[in-house]
């Protein structure tokens, strides 16, 4: 019969099926074919037995967090206790978009931020939107919901952001473990231990180990590049522009010109010298 992975804690993988659960082990074979089960993947299990026997065709999948079958990552942003990091935020679009999946992004802790750090998330927010983004945050649940429905959805972001509180929620009944920030790292603690698919609204939320940082070493300058939606709406006097020092570079004129924030053109500078230096 076909399943879900839903839980992967050591060699254990919990398996969902027509509302049951089955805590199963993989065949032998998948090591010496090096295949590696990652939560939402779609499997043929022996229910008597308990052992997964084969995974099914994944149509796409994150190394970090590990997770399959993902129709859309919601990144979740604290504007406060921790700060708004615009590079993470960026760094995180950059990845789930490489890896063929929706980037969704959601703000937390909005009753953490004066009249003036708001004022300055509305235009940050308004920014994404006309990128073409979903934004929402945390005091619009409704909305969320919605979104959410049917749907097989990964929460990612920088530890401590409310990835956890979010899916409590939205369903109260998760009741998962939260904690405050470490007052001396100014980051948050990890609450969630290992990766797991909570069932909600018809559809399931993966909720992840919260990390602060990605590695870009797997991919090209130019997939980091065409990662940045607004670049490719302006043509460049060479089509193999990287927007750094070209003649004519119609992005770096977008940018003096405001019309592209200078926070997003910073961060690609640094993602190409983190690219760079790994070749």
């Amino acid at each position: 019969m076909t399943g879900i992975i839903i839980r992967i804690i050591s060699n254990l993988y919990t398996v969902s099926f027509n509302g049951k659960i089955y805590e199963t082990r993989a065949r032998g074979k998948f090591r010496k074919d090096n295949i590696k089960p990652l939560v939402g993947d779609h499997c043929i299990i022996d229910e008597k037995e308990k052992y997964i026997l084969e995974i099914l065709p994944r149509k796409n999948e994150l190394l970090r967090p590990k997770v399959a079958n993902v129709d859309a990552a919601l990144i979740v942003t604290s504007v406060k206790d921790p700060d708004l990091s615009l590079n993470l935020l960026d760094k995180l679009i950059s990845v789930v978009s490489l890896n063929n999946i929706t980037p969704v992004i959601c703000f937390t802790k909005l009753d953490l931020a004066n009249s003036s750090q708001l004022e300055d998330i509305k235009q940050i927010r308004a920014y994404y939107e006309s990128l073409g983004y979903l934004v929402f945050d945390n005091q619009n649940l409704d909305e969320l919901k919605n979104f959410i429905k049917g749907k097989t959805i990964v929460l990612a972001g920088q530890s401590g952001a409310g990835k956890s509180s979010l899916l409590n929620k939205l369903n109260p009944a998760l009741n998962l473990q939260t904690n405050a920030i470490s007052l001396a790292l100014g980051r948050g603690k990890h609450t969630t231990r290992h990766t797991e698919l909570f069932e909600l609204n018809e559809g399931f939320v993966v909720d992840t180990p919260g990390f602060s940082a990605l590695d870009l070493s797997l991919y090209t300058k130019e997939e980091v590049r065409d990662s940045f939606k607004e670049f490719q709406e302006y043509n460049c006097k060479f089509k193999d522009c990287m927007h750094l020092k070209e003649i004519g570079c119609a992005v770096k004129r977008k940018v003096e010109n405001k019309e592209i924030m200078l926070s997003r053109y910073e961060n690609y500078q640094s993602f190409l010298k983190e690219v760079l230096k790994c070749k």
